[in-house]
């Protein structure tokens, strides 16, 4: 069974084999990474916003928004669902992950 999330990746990464004329996601990536990091920025401030002030379902739709940006951003730059969910089982799989463990910010 695909999810939501395979099914949107694979769309995109269609339509930057294939690009389809009149397509969003095509528009994206030929106007290129700039485009696609600036249409990535301007959802998580949307996303932002919709979480302190709007209602749970316009949360759901900027949170679809910027999913889908950074969906065609992993197509981009090379990087499947594989490598976000090996990076996540990574993680889960550390013991002590507190932030007090991290190294300290340094002015440069």
């Amino acid at each position: 069974m695909t999810t939501a999330l395979e099914r949107e990746y694979q769309t995109a990464l269609e339509r930057k084999k294939n690009p389809e004329p009149g397509s969003y996601t095509t528009y994206l990536y030929d106007k290129g990474l700039e485009k696609i990091l600036k249409k990535v920025g301007e959802e998580s401030t949307e996303v932002v916003v919709a979480a302190l002030s709007q209602s749970k379902e316009e949360l759901v739709g900027e949170l679809c928004d910027l999913t889908y940006h950074a969906i065609v951003l992993m197509v981009e730059k090379g990087i499947s669902l594989e490598d976000i969910a090996d990076e996540l089982d990574r993680r889960a799989a550390k013991q002590h992950n507190l932030k007090a463990e991290r190294k300290p910010i340094t002015n440069r």
